[in-house]
């Protein structure tokens, strides 16, 4: 008599339907645009747009991608890149917005004071937060503040909605924070801790 296998025994290792374990996708490794894993930078694209342009033959395709690239460690940079294709678009605009990166300065997980800031017609208003708010942000604003290592602070965007103009305000807004050490090293002075004073000490005789 024949021996029946059932999958995923003997010589059938696959398993039901030939699959594997799926990893989750806690466990599943970032993989960049250009299908490189990426294990510190961090690439969000805020919106894509479609041009076209009439020529003898027909029209002509083009597209341009916004893409925000940062480590999550206070260095977060943008950039526009176009392309034919959308996916050539978007890795261009990730290589350009690598080489764009610029330092902002955080204060642990949220930023040293609230700070507002205008880019054309858009406004944004970034205040810091206590731990464990969050990052209370609409989708544009949130993608700039994450990638820059921000997770509590509160904004609000006003004026214009253009995805271009509010991620440039947002990172306006980043760059003129500034910490008080390095206030007190412009002006040429220097932070003194306060000590607190100890209560005294009861004796016997004064209980």
């Amino acid at each position: 008599m024949a021996e029946i296998t059932k999958p995923g025994q003997g010589g059938d290792q696959r398993g039901p339907r030939g699959r594997g374990r799926r990893k989750p996708a806690s466990e599943a490794p970032e993989i960049n645009f250009d299908g490189t894993p990426s294990e510190e930078l961090v690439e969000k694209v805020v919106y894509i747009n479609r041009s076209a342009k009439v020529v003898k033959g027909g029209r002509r395709f083009n597209f341009s991608a916004l893409v925000v690239v940062g480590d999550r460690r206070g260095r977060v940079g943008y950039a526009l890149g176009k392309a034919g294709e959308v996916a050539d678009a978007i890795r261009r605009g990730g290589e350009l917005a690598r080489n764009q990166m610029v330092s902002v300065s955080l204060k642990d997980k949220t930023i040293p004071h609230e700070v507002y800031s205008c880019y054309g017609g858009a406004k944004v208003l970034l205040r810091p937060a206590s731990p464990g708010t969050g990052v209370i942000a609409g989708k544009t604003v949130r993608s700039v503040l994450e990638s820059a290592g921000v997770k509590d602070v509160l904004t609000k965007s006003l004026g214009s909605k253009n995805a271009a103009n509010v991620v440039k305000a947002t990172l306006k807004a980043l760059l003129s924070l500034r910490l008080r050490e390095d206030i007190y090293k412009g002006r040429g002075l220097e932070i003194r801790k306060v000590e607190t004073p100890k209560a005294p000490e009861l004796t016997p005789a004064a209980i």
